[in-house]
């Protein structure tokens, strides 16, 4: 195929901006949990887009922010080298909250690297349009973006805009993935996130960050279904206590709304098999965070 383009494209940005909800939009399913929590996103997220002229590999990575565990000092290290990997960077930014610590934070370190940074200004059904020039001129006096382009990620407004931006800096090359996929993350990862997303929605605050999902068990039987059990992980007693519920109900309820995620993902009736285990502190503790495949590229 002559003059294909291709390339990696990373999504930066503060936590809770939208990023997640914008690779979700643009891949047209969801592979990235979306929360209202800030720092729910882990692992660069890999996600691709093919079109008949070019291909787009993103990378969603963690929310920037002070790290407070050694969780998080992994989740930082994972952004900020993707920086370095990539052919262009999307700044996502949220129009309705304004510039923030954490926007001019990023903007400090987007100013070690050379790759064409693009300012996303999210959640523009937020605000009137009139209010966004004066957004647009704050960001353009604090970095020199190689574009600007105002969308909202929930609505897709704007987004065919942007992926046309994003192709001006793909450089020529092959298609790295087959047409139909969409992710390079293996389905029992996407499993384990649509789990943990279901816990980070139903529990609220009471469960912040101290859960981790592991799929123990991924099989299809010989009638279609896919027998899958995955094991909930807690820090304390008493969070476990929290997920579980009065007589099983939240874990019940976190099953049944992860069922249904899984099964729209996989295409088959699956039975979901769900424990919740304590491990203390595991957060902190290196040789957790590796099993849980949390490492350092």
């Amino acid at each position: 195929m002559t003059n294909h383009k291709s390339g990696f494209v990373a999504i930066v940005g503060r936590p809770n901006v939208g990023k997640s909800t914008l690779l979700n939009h643009v891949i047209g399913q969801k592979i990235a949990i979306m929360s209202d929590k800030p720092q729910t996103t882990r692992n660069k997220i890999h996600g691709v887009y093919t079109t008949e002229h070019m291909q787009i590999v993103f990378l969603d990575t963690p929310g920037i922010h002070k790290p407070k565990s050694k969780l998080g000092s992994y989740m930082m290290k994972v952004a900020e080298n993707t920086f370095h990997e990539v052919e262009a960077i999307l700044f996502l930014v949220d129009v309705a909250q304004g510039i923030g610590g954490g926007d001019r934070y990023i903007i400090e370190r987007l100013k070690d690297v050379k790759t064409p940074v693009l300012l996303v200004l999210n959640k523009i059904d937020q605000v009137h349009p009139e209010a966004l020039l004066p957004v647009i001129v704050a960001y353009k006096d604090l970095y020199d973006f190689a574009e600007i382009v105002p969308i909202s990620a929930l609505h897709g407004s704007n987004v065919g805009t942007l992926l046309e931006q994003i192709g001006k800096y793909l450089p020529e090359g092959p298609q790295y993935y087959p047409a139909d996929q969409v992710t390079d993350h293996p389905e029992q990862f996407i499993c384990a996130e649509l789990i943990r997303e279901k816990i980070l929605h139903m529990t609220r605050e009471e469960i912040p960050h101290s859960i981790a999902v592991a799929i123990e068990q991924m099989k299809a039987e010989e009638n279609g279904v896919v027998t899958i059990g995955a094991v909930i992980y807690v820090e304390r007693d008493s969070q476990k206590g929290i997920v579980i519920g009065k007589h099983g109900a939240m874990l019940k309820e976190i099953g049944r709304l992860a069922r249904r995620d899984i099964e729209a993902l996989l295409g088959s009736k699956i039975f979901l098999e769900l424990w919740v285990k304590v491990n203390k502190d595991w957060r902190n503790r290196e040789h957790v965070l590796k099993d849980l495949g949390f490492r350092h590229d």
